[in-house]
């Protein structure tokens, strides 16, 4: 067994068999050029694109192209792809299947890869049998990602608008209670303003008391005020600063709600498009010069065994 492998015997029954190794590499030569050719493997066209994303926020250590590339490769935008453009047919998998979404799931990521580049860009490429189609493809990716992320985007945003409208509600609401009350308060008492009536109501109810000036009529209404601020004053005086507050909350209120409806209603996209796809005019796949090499090689090199196997058995 130790002879079997010696160079020297290797070399003398390569040049013993050349015309053989000829024949045996010209026929495989032949042979996968004809298998390898269009009639036998049906071309796929590439098209690229690449992306930076925009106008997106992180999530714990992840980069914004990472973040990025999730959702690109989600199962969600791939179920959409094949919606799209129809792809069970593309690809000959039956939707009645019960291991459909498997089949086109494995046969999509054959066919398209989304991939960050040393640039921190997403490149997407697409290998399809029609070439326009590989490159709608791309756009459609695109597309679908800028789709997808408004989503996610208008779903928080709507979720903040939700409760910035329901605590800016409560606050009409009280809004409205205390001002039944403060109107109520003050055609009972004749306190408009606790503030700025006070020191009037007391320089005159003290200069009336003093100078004995005035009808009455006039003294017994500054009393009659008078005592409807000692009695009510301080109720008035809360009501009053409880209803500048919730005004003020409201004020507060209303910008973040316009703030966060802001950002809900807006329509912008995610990513900003380096490299746009068109339609291949050349071939991807298969490579048939590299085919070609691989299964001449592959033929020459299992001859070599064959006829070494045959030559030690007869020696």
């Amino acid at each position: 067994m130790e002879n079997f492998f010696d160079n020297q015997r290797i070399l003398d029954l390569i040049w013993k068999r050349k015309f053989h190794f000829l024949i045996i590499g010209f026929i495989a030569i032949v042979l996968s050029a004809i298998f390898s050719g269009p009639a036998f493997i049906q071309p796929k066209f590439k098209s690229t694109a690449r992306i930076y994303p925009s106008n997106i926020w992180t999530h714990s250590n992840e980069s914004e192209t990472e973040q990025m590339l999730e959702i690109l490769n989600s199962n969600d935008i791939k179920i959409r792809m094949f919606d799209a453009f129809d792809l069970h047919q593309a690809y000959r998998v039956n939707k009645d299947d019960p291991n459909y979404l498997t089949y086109m799931f494995d046969l999509y990521n054959t066919n398209v890869s989304v991939n960050k580049t040393e640039f921190e860009t997403a490149e997407i490429k697409v290998l399809d049998h029609d070439p326009v189609r590989a490159s709608n493809m791309c756009d459609s990716i695109i597309f679908f990602y800028n789709k997808k992320v408004r989503e996610l985007h208008k779903a928080k945003d709507k979720e903040m608008v939700d409760i910035s409208q329901k605590a800016l509600n409560k606050k009409y609401r009280e809004l409205s209670v205390l001002e039944k009350q403060l109107d109520s308060l003050r055609e009972a008492t004749g306190i408009i303003n606790f503030n700025e009536q006070v020191p009037e109501l007391t320089r005159g109810y003290m200069s009336a008391l003093a100078t004995g000036r005035g009808s009455a009529g006039d003294t017994k209404t500054i009393e009659k005020l008078y005592s409807n601020f000692s009695k009510e004053g301080t109720k008035a005086f809360f009501l009053e600063n409880k209803y500048n507050q919730t005004i003020h909350v409201i004020d507060s209120l209303s910008i973040v709600f316009d703030t966060y409806m802001t950002e809900y209603e807006k329509d912008i996209t995610y990513s900003h498009v380096v490299e746009y796809p068109f339609p291949a005019d050349k071939k991807s796949y298969p490579v048939r010069w590299l085919i070609v090499l691989m299964s001449t090689f592959s033929a020459v090199f299992l001859a070599l065994l064959a006829f070494m196997v045959l030559d030690y058995r007869k020696s």
